[in-house]
């Protein structure tokens, strides 16, 4: 049976620990408690489950937050620090104590590692088992440390109802009594997450697999409580596409670097959602799509395989969908997260195709070698003019799968002159090719509309008159103009270069 607010609306969560990026598996879960929620007209709350102060880190705080922004998924309130709401799981636990459904335990380190060691000597699984279960606390040592273990049942099944993985059976005797307050009286994840959901109204909790054996820890402290037990969903990890647990060796894990690629918010949001999920045979799904058809019974339950090249396609696909203005905001916002000199120390897999940012790194750093970050890069676009890379853009993301290639194609709108020429350019520009450009100069210098069009005409004629294949002359101009013997329509190249500086470009080698 569905749970649901008084309203009859859904409240879910996304609960990351901030130890370091948003992961791509934490961005999917984020994604689907948000569209879960937004379908449904119910609330997507946001808590960080900072209880280990050891392991929390502000900045990994910041990076998740601005990956949920980027990836445009918003949250309803204020983020929840799970630290700050510590008074209340000692509270909690505390009257677990009082009504006899926790103990405190006066178990020691030495004699907890006894049963370690006993446990590995027999090849089974550590189940610990108190004797301070049943024993009279003034037993125990006078000042003695002590914990507070939940009374969990010992005999008889735990049941995790879940809306991914079905109906999964846990048996009592292989649960142990979990520490729910620390010696120090620090609050234990399972019992702050428990209290956490049940404060927040949380109705459906939506999160990995990984977490399936704390749903029946958990169901145990609800229980105990009394509270009603939220919609269980543990939606299966994803791998790469070897079939391996998704790592750093499979490329890139965190959501900051499919930005830094040059990967659209909307493409990602698209591509995420099918790693598990699918509505018929769609594969290009729209927003509003998503959150009208998007439903937690309809997650798979085997593991999903990531596969760059079908997040390339479809990443080029909402490209050549997106306007102008547009693609030079997600530009300008993505440019400054570039690190060049890390994206270039990074290792290369040769079995798999560069890194669209790897590639770009290279570009850069050779035509443009006194750029060495994303926001001195930025300064250059900023000085040349946006408008030129505007009018770039319709000829550019024809051919262009992420922003960086996007960038990489538009290099040479910031090149400065004398044009650094790669190996193939030079080669084209041979004392016939600087012949050939310094004879259409004249030409070119007397047109009178500088268009795209138009200088396509003069190049044609000239080309006709000289008896030169229009192939022949328009190869040399582009290595002339961009320094590259690949790029977008040379016509276009100059119209958008403008008068003053292409030919100024081709004079520089012309005979």
């Amino acid at each position: 049976m569905s749970t649901t607010t008084e309203s009859g609306k859904p409240v879910v969560r996304f609960a990351p620990s901030p130890t370091g990026y948003l992961h791509i598996g934490g961005a999917r879960t984020a994604l689907f408690n948000w569209l879960y929620a937004k379908g449904r007209g119910g609330r997507f709350l946001l808590r960080i489950e900072d209880t280990d102060r050891e392991r929390n880190n502000p900045a990994a705080v910041a990076a998740i937050l601005d990956g949920l922004t980027w990836l445009e998924l918003d949250w309803d309130g204020e983020p929840v620090s799970q630290f700050d709401q510590a008074p209340r799981h000692r509270e909690v636990a505390q009257h677990l104590l009082a009504s006899g459904n926790a103990y405190r335990c006066y178990l020691t380190a030495a004699e907890l590692d006894e049963m370690r060691k006993a446990a590995e000597a027999e090849k089974r699984p550590l189940t610990i088992r108190s004797p301070w279960r049943d024993r009279d606390p003034a037993e125990a040592p006078a000042g003695a440390p002590y914990t507070i273990r939940l009374k969990a049942p010992r005999e008889g099944e735990t049941i995790v109802d879940d809306r991914c993985q079905g109906r999964v059976t846990f048996a009592n005797k292989d649960l142990d009594d979990l520490i729910i307050l620390r010696s120090d009286g620090n609050p234990t994840y399972n019992l702050a997450v428990v209290v956490d959901d049940h404060d927040m109204g949380i109705t459906h909790v939506v999160r990995g697999v990984d977490h399936l054996t704390n749903a029946a820890r958990q169901t145990q402290i609800y229980n105990a409580m009394g509270w009603r037990v939220p919609v269980w969903t543990h939606v299966p990890l994803i791998h790469g596409a070897d079939g391996a647990k998704l790592s750093k060796r499979h490329g890139a894990q965190g959501v900051e670097d499919y930005r830094s690629m040059g990967y659209l918010p909307v493409a990602l949001r698209n591509y995420l959602v099918r790693l598990g999920w699918s509505h018929g045979d769609d594969e290009i799904m729209s927003t509003e799509q998503l959150v009208e058809w998007f439903d937690i019974d309809d997650i798979n339950k085997s593991a999903s395989r990531f596969d760059f090249k079908k997040l390339d396609d479809l990443n080029a696909h909402y490209i050549r969908q997106s306007g102008t203005d547009e693609l030079v905001r997600r530009t300008r916002q993505m440019m400054p997260h570039l690190d060049f000199a890390a994206l270039a120390a990074l290792p290369v897999d040769p079995k798999a195709p560069l890194r669209s940012d790897m590639a770009l790194a290279r570009e850069v750093a050779a035509v443009l070698p006194g750029v060495k970050s994303g926001a001195d890069l930025a300064a250059r676009f900023e000085a040349k003019g946006w408008d030129r890379f505007a009018a770039a853009i319709p000829s550019l993301k024809e051919r262009a799968k992420t922003l960086a290639e996007l960038i990489s194609g538009a290099l040479y709108l910031v090149a400065e002159r004398p044009l650094a020429l790669d190996e193939k350019a030079a080669k084209l520009i041979d004392a016939e090719a600087k012949a050939l450009i310094g004879g259409l100069l004249p030409q070119l210098e007397a047109s009178s509309h500088w268009t795209a069009s138009d200088l396509e005409n003069a190049v044609r004629n000239h080309a006709e008159a000289t008896g030169a294949k229009l192939g022949k002359v328009a190869q040399p101009l582009r290595a002339a103009l961009t320094g590259r013997t690949v790029s977008p329509p040379v016509f276009d190249v100059m119209a958008v270069l403008g008068r003053e500086e292409a030919l100024a470009r081709l004079r520089d080698h012309a005979a």
